[in-house]
């Protein structure tokens, strides 16, 4: 259960940091389309389309692509992709391990997958913001984002205890 909260919260920060940076650069139509496509890859973990997260993280990365083109906030770009990449990542992850029987072993590798994922976005995130402070382009929103991110990453190191010692 865990995997699948940490994937979807994943897609809801990517799609919604790349359509927040296409609405904040005046593109509110295309950030629409973003949104939709983002509750299209929700609706596709729910199938079980994992085809789906493949084609997820190569429209972000090219959308994103496009947004830096046209002068939208990198660091929102970046941020987009670095959180599809995780939700592709996690979904893959799950996809391999779906068959397996579940025990401590497997149940630790989850941790240990979804411990290095957040260090990845962490690292995306601060990446991100040094980019947007030395634009000058830090905002309350982009603070809202890494503060809400700091806050997940926290509960996610708080439950990664918490059972550590449940289980030992």
């Amino acid at each position: 259960m865990m995997m699948v909260i940490a994937t979807h919260i994943s897609i809801v920060i990517g799609m919604g940091s790349l359509a927040w940076g296409f609405a904040q650069s005046g593109f509110a139509v295309f950030a629409r389309w973003v949104l939709f496509f983002g509750i299209s890859w929700l609706f596709s973990r729910w199938q079980r389309w994992w085809w789906f997260s493949v084609l997820g993280l190569i429209l972000t990365v090219i959308v994103a692509a496009v947004g830096v083109w046209f002068e939208v906030a990198p660091g929102w770009m970046l941020a987009s992709g670095v959180f599809a990449l995780i939700a592709w990542d996690l979904t893959d992850f799950a996809q391999r391990t779906q068959f397996e029987t579940v025990t401590q072993e497997l149940r630790d590798m989850r941790r240990r997958h979804i411990g290095r994922v957040t260090l990845l976005a962490f690292e995306g995130l601060i990446l991100s913001s040094l980019i947007m402070w030395m634009r000058s382009e830090l905002s309350i929103e982009w603070l809202d984002l890494v503060a809400i991110v700091f806050f997940l990453g926290l509960l996610q190191l708080a439950l990664w205890f918490g059972s550590r010692r449940a289980s030992g």
